[in-house]
């Protein structure tokens, strides 16, 4: 085995640290709640006096509003941070194009993105994520980018969850896998993520593309360098040389959506991206809020853009707060067609 950075970390005791660090919060929730509560029963009264007991009934039903609306707003906290953050929703979708040859028909792509581990992902829901990929069999698996986060944890602990993020990723038993980088991965250390995934064998495109053949037919996937923060983001250096565009579909990963407008009319059939979060919390009635620059605009989902097809995933994992709300983490698995 080559000696890497991930060799050298005391895997157990990290793997612990992240689980108690990312569950910290849940339990400094349970703890302020239970403040609260006790803080109400000091003020129960106990005199008979029917005048002070009128007083206090007024009072007792504003304080037993108050409780009943921190334990809502507790109880959503609870929802949003365990149940539907780790809520896995497998999403189905078949995508047509017209050049695909008649070997690919019924290919099938495991397309994930905005993992964010170690800031709230624990490794139990990463291996969930690993154990529901590989129920699902699939062709071929594109991972578009934020493998951890750029803060609030120093750069150099950050580096560590990418080694063990990429030490969990490297169990899924996919022989076609490829990544490509995000925004995240690019403010932390582009080159010590892709060190971390190509030591677990995870190819990463910067830049750069590959072909995928299949009896005698084949595809292109490319990657693009993070077209956010990367300044060597170069769309016409990933594109393939020799390729026959009229029987070789060209996938790009591309981890900024809104950058499909920069790539209608190079030649690309489908672009893979993440970013968003599909809007991560989305309150109803209200329109989306915090959406990151070049996310603002294909938020979530499939679109046919003039030749091109671009689809977003909502992404594994959380970033800024650790809830999800309507918006579950996705599991995308394309079908072509």
């Amino acid at each position: 085995m080559r000696t890497t950075r991930a060799n050298r970390i005391d895997w157990p005791r990290l793997d612990l640290d992240v689980e108690l660090g990312c569950r910290a919060w849940i339990l400094n929730l349970d703890v302020e709640l239970g403040r609260k509560k006790a803080a109400a029963s000091l003020l129960t009264p106990t005199t008979n006096d029917p005048s002070t007991s009128q007083a206090w009934a007024g009072q007792v039903t504003r304080r037993r509003l108050l409780q009943a609306g921190v334990v809502a707003v507790g109880g959503l906290a609870l929802y949003a941070g365990e149940i539907e953050r780790h809520w896995l929703d497998v999403h189905r979708v078949e995508i047509r194009l017209a050049n695909l040859p008649e070997a690919f028909r019924g290919f099938r792509i495991v397309h994930m993105a905005d993992f964010h581990y170690g800031e709230y992902s624990e490794p139990t829901y990463l291996r969930s994520v690993v154990r529901a990929v590989n129920a699902l069999r699939p062709d071929m698996i594109a991972l578009t980018g934020d493998f951890i986060s750029a803060g609030p944890m120093a750069r150099r602990i950050s580096i560590d969850f990418a080694y063990h993020c990429a030490d969990l990723l490297g169990k899924l038993e996919c022989r076609r896998k490829f990544a490509a980088m995000g925004n995240h991965d690019v403010l932390v250390s582009r080159v010590d993520v892709t060190d971390a995934l190509e030591s677990r064998g995870i190819p990463v495109l910067h830049n750069a593309s590959v072909p995928i053949e299949k009896d005698g037919a084949r595809l292109w996937l490319a990657g693009v360098a993070d077209p956010l923060i990367d300044p060597d983001a170069d769309l016409s250096a990933a594109m393939p040389r020799g390729r026959d565009a009229g029987k070789e579909p060209l996938l790009l990963m591309a981890h900024e959506p809104d950058y499909a407008d920069q790539v209608v009319g190079s030649g690309v059939d489908l672009m893979l991206s993440g970013h968003t979060h599909g809007g991560q919390v989305r309150i109803p009635f209200l329109p989306l809020f915090d959406l990151p620059p070049l996310g603002k605009k294909y938020v979530e989902g499939h679109f046919s853009l003039r030749g091109l097809q671009l689809y977003v995933t909502r992404g594994i994992g959380t970033v800024g707060v650790p809830f999800r709300f309507r918006c579950p983490p996705e599991i995308t698995l394309i079908t072509l067609v």
